[in-house]
């Protein structure tokens, strides 16, 4: 999917990756991560942040909760992180990076909730009254009180399949009452997800930013003011101006670090490609290639791959992508024009932290390339 703005941006990535496989520093199923692009793509994202005011809170899921990554986003001037799990939280807070939110898109664990709450997050999010009464119940025991969002998902939302959950506007008006009654927590904010979609290149959002906007009346009718109003989803450049417009104070770019938001396939935005997918001819079978695997991602959208064993010629072929119900042990060519050994590039949207993969740190790439560190997608150290 990003293949072609790789190649235009980001060509000293594409080369740096076949030789550092080719000479056996890197295995097949990994990563390759330009530290420099990306802590560049962050500083551009916080300063449109600025200009909306808007406060950014970035995710790590994507290139596998990586410290010396978030480290380097902080630095660029993205303050927080947001945690996309409780567990995801505890990683980053043993990294030294401040957590922003946690419990969007995934609640806390009842018996993990101090352990996260010890972590000092500005905002969790609840998808109950339960899970809300839960935190506040931990919060009076710690001996302070928590900021906390609700999530809203009204009928007609769009809601991606496993992430269901929330407060119908029907719920949110019978629960607002007792919400507002418990004492370890304090109503901040609301939330949903996506709230921004790219259609034929365009941001367009979602009917979930309306039910945010019903909530926040009803919230208000109540009393409850000065609600934070956090709107995930393709999050960059191009977009925080629509997210301005629709009432966002908060917002949290994650592709769009690695330049590999739908938008970002054009390379016509500030934010550029990042990161490349590195694996290796095992077999040719039946006219195909088969390549190792073990990183992919269903919703990874690629269509092509290069392939050789020298840059200066690396061809450009067609991907069949795998039936996601299977394991993906290896990954697919269409072309039997292709020798065992040779490297495979890939540039496509990903998430790190659910595959097998590792991932490499490489800083300096257009002058002296460096390897900081070899990751496993949980953000462990496997080798400097």
């Amino acid at each position: 999917m990003f293949l072609d703005a790789t190649l235009k941006y980001n060509k000293k990535l594409i080369k740096t990756s076949l030789d550092l496989h080719q000479k056996g520093i890197i295995s097949p199923n990994t990563y390759v991560l330009d530290l420099d692009t990306v802590q560049r793509n962050a500083v551009f994202l916080s300063r449109e942040a600025k200009k909306q005011d808007i406060e950014l809170l970035f995710m790590t899921k994507q290139f596998g909760r990586n410290e010396l990554v978030a480290k380097a986003i902080v630095e660029a001037g993205i303050e927080k992180a947001v945690a996309v799990d409780p567990w995801e939280a505890l990683v980053l807070h043993k990294h030294g990076i401040k957590i922003g939110h946690v419990g969007h898109l995934v609640q806390i664990p009842k018996n993990m909730i101090r352990e996260i709450l010890a972590l000092h997050p500005d905002y969790v999010t609840v998808f109950s009254y339960e899970n809300a009464e839960n935190i506040s119940e931990a919060a009076l025991q710690m001996n302070r009180k928590q900021k906390i969002f609700l999530r809203v998902a009204d009928k007609g939302d769009c809601i991606y399949n496993g992430q269901e959950g929330g407060f119908t506007l029907e719920q949110l008006t019978k629960d607002i009452g007792r919400l507002k009654d418990l004492k370890g927590v304090e109503l901040a904010g609301l939330t949903s997800f996506p709230c921004i979609l790219i259609e034929k290149n365009k941001p367009r959002v979602t009917p979930n930013v309306e039910t945010m906007q019903k909530a926040k009346s009803l919230l208000q009718d109540k009393g409850i003011t000065d609600l934070v109003m956090n709107m995930p989803s393709a999050t960059s450049t191009a977009t925080m101006k629509l997210l301005k417009e629709n009432g966002a104070t908060q917002a949290e770019p994650g592709h769009a670090l690695t330049g590999t938001t739908p938008l970002h396939a054009s390379g016509e935005h500030p934010e550029k490609p990042a990161m490349v997918y590195v694996s290796e001819v095992s077999h040719v079978y039946n006219h195909k290639a088969y390549v190792f695997g073990g990183g992919f991602y269903p919703r990874s959208r690629m269509k092509g791959a290069l392939v050789g064993a020298k840059n200066s010629r690396l061809r450009k072929v067609p991907v069949i992508q795998n039936d996601p119900s299977n394991i993906d042990y290896y990954g697919t060519l269409d072309t039997d024009y292709v020798h065992v050994g040779d490297t495979v590039i890939y540039a496509f949207r990903t998430q790190v932290f659910v595959t097998n993969a590792q991932i490499a740190i490489l800083k300096d790439i257009s002058t002296d390339p460096k390897i900081l560190g070899i990751y496993d997608a949980g953000g462990n150290l496997l080798k400097r």
